[in-house]
């Protein structure tokens, strides 16, 4: 807000109008989203972050409007947060100079562009000058809240006011229990603020003389979101309308803004794209594919024809499709009430649909035919497995998992007998192992045939009835247990077992005997007559012996692998997919459909696939690879789109306001039936429903549609809980901007090379460019010229960088600014120096610690509890196992899994040792640290982050030093997708002990706390780490590890 008028995001665009909401114009109109406008003191220049060139830049336009003009050229994000009190600069953060993703810093831009200037305050969010200039009141980090209402983990939000002069900085004042301040506004001698500290969020006021806070606005129903000054006052946002809150008179003005837009995101529109299929089946002969595209049921041709839609209906969710074997009907679930209900609609979609109400957990996947036509099985979120009678509609629940497993859907589905009387099916036993189960409709009853002490999966009959296949597996265990990080570089692998369901049928593997066969003589029509009988008697006689079944089981002579999605043709022909040995599912690439013989005894890879499904005449199959579907035979090898069917041909009309309405709903359904409290955490969820709804008529962008989800999900006040993606009409694409791996200064009106970060150059995440071989870039020397035009401090340096990420850039260097002396070298930017950042971080602290400890002591960074965490602690915690003492570093943690895999290093204790002849006597176990242990912890370390610290404590490991943890103790397991690809979260996984439910909302507390102060850090000072060395060199004294002296050798002739 300036003096005269008021400038907002709508639609995604940048508006303007007078100070009391009239004379609305809009200023922007481009593919990308402006956000964060700031008027300059004048209130002449609007400063915001746009998407102009596909990445997020700080522009300016002249409030009368204009062309934008692009201030900064950084692949990553800037955003503004103001201006500089003179006028002269833009202030924006960005996190382009840090080693964490956690962080971000303030940067200024002159208006005129050229070289940025980073300020000296080590992290910041959002910020305000003081209005001499001097000072600057700030948040150090991201925001908590925004989906988490009521947050009090160790990340809550504070402001700092800082004095450049001095560097010193102190806390705005906080109640007990910790509260979000934020949104700073130093105004007159005043910091205004936005905080929850009594509640929603309100307006307060701090005078940092007096040391009074002061609230301002008392709004109980809905939070002020967003805060901005400008001239003596300050707009705010809330309820979804403006207001302005005069500070002279201490009262709030509602505003009325009418905007006239064209809101081209509303309109309904045509939309395609291989991106919108979800699931799929095929038709009994391989005719026709169905999808579930976009919400919508498609059928398309193998190879005349267009596609089909089935369903046509704009705003309503239909999933999972499935032919009927007779060809007649598709199956599938819809929402068009409300609630998902299983459909059966004519394949041609001509007739009555057939609805069945179901009444599971709210959300259903897997509904497969059996052969008759007469019965579905499917199973829902809950992890229940039921078969429905498509006549009576009459539904039985056959089983349900008593412990939940990762993914939307969980593994649980019902295979078929030939005869439609047996279902096949898995269950987890207490030891989490998957045993098969059979299940008689007649008698209502399941009967085990594995006795759990195996990893199975994907049991079906042979259609002759006489066999049941399944994977199974031996080494399974420590990838089963699927939440332990000890499970990390852990491998799986599956045969492939057969077992015969007659105990008179032999093994058709015996071994065989070449015999001469005397034929009788029959006549054709009679061998016919034979065969059906044979096959009508093979159905009707359809039988199982349960005695002793488990010893009919045998391996099939294909070499054990990563194996996925067995399936049946005709007798005895198995198909299966084998992924590559690393891959955790059949997506990877080299992902390898198989087809084994059973008669023959022959295995054969048929194709690169990803996924596939056999018709009902076992003749085709319908696959996918990457994007790419195709119809091809089953019985032999084919090339690559031999069979390849239209999906690019399918398109929709797609209507986004209908789309919005169920869109929300469903967020608020999969939070209803996913989430890990039934009593959703005391809130009235049918409430939240009605609070926030009313806002659905005044969406502008599918953007809007995320804030209000987000805002509803917010009340259940959990962590992990977010919502995101969507199909937009817009998106900008994306322009690789290049980085060298370097800092640089302006000497002599040149840019100069401040720091060159080594890299691993073998290693392409963190390849450095200035230290590939032949370049040699020293840190003293110029950036000339790039690409022979010269360089100077009026011009942004990464602006001639755009577009070069990956590609051969010709750059100038020298040791003078003149160039003389210089040279020109061709080097390969990389898209972003995070990695590089890290590195040099992590590599320094390790010598820091190893110097100051006088090698003593071991230094391990984890920056997760996952794949990169894993590997960082392998890296660096094993060449270091022979120190004394171990500092674990794990601040800005992201998270991952359950930490065991550290904790079980760090708790080893000593065995023995081991004397050989030469040498010295090895240690078991080798890899272990009986010393003092400490971990570093920070506000930023979460989820994992958190319950790292919480065991290190738990276990009585050593000391926390730090800062309190971030406190998002729960997790999320999968669930379905939003019906344009948009997504939403609702944790279904929550950590509780003997000590109640804990971590969460609360995070980890040190157990000396370390606050990283803006003086000591911009020093080049790491208080924490500091302290931690301080700490562990006083363990070392009072608690040295015990060194044991070897015994002499043993004498052990006979005595005489």
């Amino acid at each position: 807000m300036s003096k005269d008028h008021i400038a907002f995001v709508y639609a995604g665009d940048l508006w303007i109008a007078d100070i009391d909401g009239q004379n609305v114009r809009r200023l922007t109109s481009d593919e990308g989203a402006e956000s964060n406008p700031a008027f300059s003191p004048d209130g002449k220049l609007i400063a915001f972050s746009a998407q102009y060139d596909g990445n997020t830049d700080v522009f300016t336009i002249p409030v009368q409007g204009g062309i934008p003009k692009r201030l900064t050229y950084h692949p990553g994000s800037d955003m503004v947060r103001g201006f500089t009190p003179d006028g002269s600069a833009v202030l924006f953060t960005s996190s382009r100079f840090v080693f964490t993703n956690r962080y971000s810093q303030l940067f200024t831009v002159p208006l005129g562009g050229g070289f940025t200037n980073k300020l000296v305050i080590p992290n910041a969010f959002r910020a305000s000058y003081s209005p001499d200039g001097y000072r600057m009141a700030y948040t150090p980090l991201s925001e908590a809240f925004n989906q988490w209402k009521n947050y009090r983990g160790g990340r809550v939000s504070t402001i700092w006011l800082f004095t450049f002069s001095d560097h010193s900085a102190e806390k705005v004042p906080q109640p007990e229990g910790r509260c979000n301040d934020t949104d700073p506004m130093w105004i007159g001698d005043k910091v205004f603020f936005r905080s929850d500290r009594n509640g929603e969020f309100n307006l307060f006021s701090y005078d940092p003389s007096s040391k009074e806070i002061q609230q301002l606005t008392f709004h109980n129903d809905f939070p002020i979101l967003k805060a901005s000054p400008g001239s003596g006052k300050i707009i705010y946002e809330q309820a979804g309308h403006l207001h302005i809150y005069n500070i002279s008179d201490a009262a709030s003005q509602k505003l009325s803004i009418g905007v006239a837009a064209d809101l081209q995101e509303l309109r309904p529109r045509f939309v395609k794209g291989t991106k919108y299929i979800r699931s799929a089946a095929v038709s009994p002969t391989g005719s026709r594919a169905v999808f579930d595209f976009r919400g919508e049921i498609i059928t398309v041709p193998a190879e005349k024809g267009d596609p089909r839609n089935l369903t046509q209906t704009p705003g309503i969710h239909e999933r999972f499709p499935a032919w009927s074997p007779d060809g007649k009907f598709i199956v599938y679930f819809s929402d068009k009430s409300g609630e998902y209900e299983l459909h059966i609609k004519p394949q041609d979609g001509k007739g009555d649909t057939r609805t069945f109400k179901l009444n599971g957990s709210g959300f259903y996947a897997s509904p497969i035919w059996s052969p008759d036509n007469q019965k579905i099985s499917f199973t829902d979120n809950a992890r229940n497995l039921y078969w429905i009678d498509v006549e009576t509609g009459k539904i039985t629940r056959i089983a349900a998992e008593s412990l939940y497993s990762p993914g939307v859907f969980g593994t649980l589905e019902g295979n078929w007998s030939p005869n439609s009387k047996w279902l096949v099916y898995t269950l987890h036993s207490a030891a989490y192992f998957k045993k098969v189960f059979l299940y008689s409709l007649e008698q209502d009853k399941s009967f085990p045939v594995t006795d759990g002490m195996s990893e199975v999966s994907n049991p079906v009959f042979d259609p002759s009835g006489k066999y049941l296949y399944f994977f199974s597996s031996t080494d399974a265990g420590p990838v089963k247990n699927w939440f332990d990080m000890s499970n990390e570089d852990m491998e799986m692998s599956s045969a492939i077992y057969l077992m015969t369901l007659q105990k008179d049928v032999p093994s058709p593997l015996a071994k065989e005997s070449d015999e001469e066969e005397i034929k009788e003589a029959e006549g054709e029509n009679e061998k016919e007559e034979t065969d059906k009988k044979k096959e009508e008697k093979a159905e009707d006689d359809f039988s199982i012996d349960f005695e002793r079944i488990n010893e009919r089981i045998i391996s099939l002579p294909v070499s054990p692998g990563n194996y996925f999605s067995l399936q049946i043709g005709d007798e005895g022909q198995i198909y299966y997919l084998e992924a590559p040995v690393s891959a955790r599912g059949p997506y990877a690439s080299g992902t390898k459909l198989h087809k084994y013989d059973l008669k023959e005894r022959k295995d054969e890879v048929l194709m690169d696939a990803n996924r596939y499904y056999l018709t009902s005449d076992h003749k085709k199959l319908l696959y996918s690879k990457g994007a790419t579907w195709e119809i091809v035979s089953s019985s032999e090898k084919t090339k690559p789109d031999e069979g390849k069917i239209k999906t690019d041909n399918i398109e929709v009309k797609i209507d986004p306001k209908k789309e919005w309405y169920q869109i929300f709903d469903e967020a608020w359904r999969i939070n209803r039936d996913y989430f890990y409290d039934p009593g959703m955490h005391g809130v009235d969820w049918n409430a939240m429903k009605s609070k926030y709804s009313p806002f659905l008529e005044h969406l502008s962008c599918r953007n809007d549609l995320n804030r209000i989800i987000q805002w509803m999900c917010s009340e259940l006040s959990v962590g992990h809980h977010r919502v995101g993606g969507g199909d937009y009409l817009q998106s900008p694409e994306r322009i690789a901007g290049g980085l060298l791996g370097a800092d640089y200064s302006i000497e002599n009106g040149r840019y100069r090379f401040k720091k060159v970060f080594g890299g691993l150059n073998w290693n392409p995440d963190l390849r450095s460019p200035l230290t590939e071989p032949g370049i040699n870039v020293q840190v003293g020397e110029y950036l000339l010229a790039v690409n022979g035009k010269e360089l100077y401090e009026s011009t942004n340096l990464f602006s001639m960088f755009e577009n070069t990420a990956g590609k051969i850039v010709e750059i100038t260097i020298g040791p003078n600014p003149d160039t003389t002396g210089s040279r020109t070298v061709n080097v390969v930017p990389v898209s972003r120096e995070y990695s590089l950042r890290n590195r040099d971080w992590v590599e320094s602290n390790i010598k820091k610690v190893d110097e100051t400890t006088g090698g003593r002591v071991a230094y391990v960074y984890v920056p997760n509890t996952t794949t990169l965490g894993h590997t960082y602690f392998k890296r660096y915690f094993f060449p270091q196992i022979h120190k004394d003492a171990i500092i674990i570093d794990e601040r800005f943690n992201g998270g991952g899994s359950v930490a065991d895999y550290y904790i079980d290093l760090l708790r080893r204790p000593l065995v023995s040792y081991w004397n050989m002849r030469y040498g010295n006597d090895l240690k078991t176990p080798l890899a272990s640290i009986q010393g003092p242990k400490v971990m570093l912890i920070d506000e930023t370390a979460g989820s994992g982050g958190d319950l790292l610290p919480w065991m290190f404590r738990k276990f009585e490991l050593g000391k926390l030093i730090g800062k309190r943890t971030w406190g998002g103790l729960v997790g999320t397991l999968g669930f379905p997708v939003l019906l344009d690809g948009g997504y939403v979260t609702a944790p279904n996984l929550a950590i509780w002990t003997e000590d109640g439910w804990v971590v969460e909302n609360v995070g980890v507390p040190p157990d000396i706390e370390v606050e990283q102060l803006p003086s000591e850090v911009i020093k080049g000072h790491d208080p924490q780490l500091d302290k931690a060395i301080e700490v562990i060199l006083e363990e070392l004294v009072k608690n040295p590890p015990e060194k044991l002296k070897r015994p002499p050798y043993p004498v052990k002739t006979r005595k005489k």
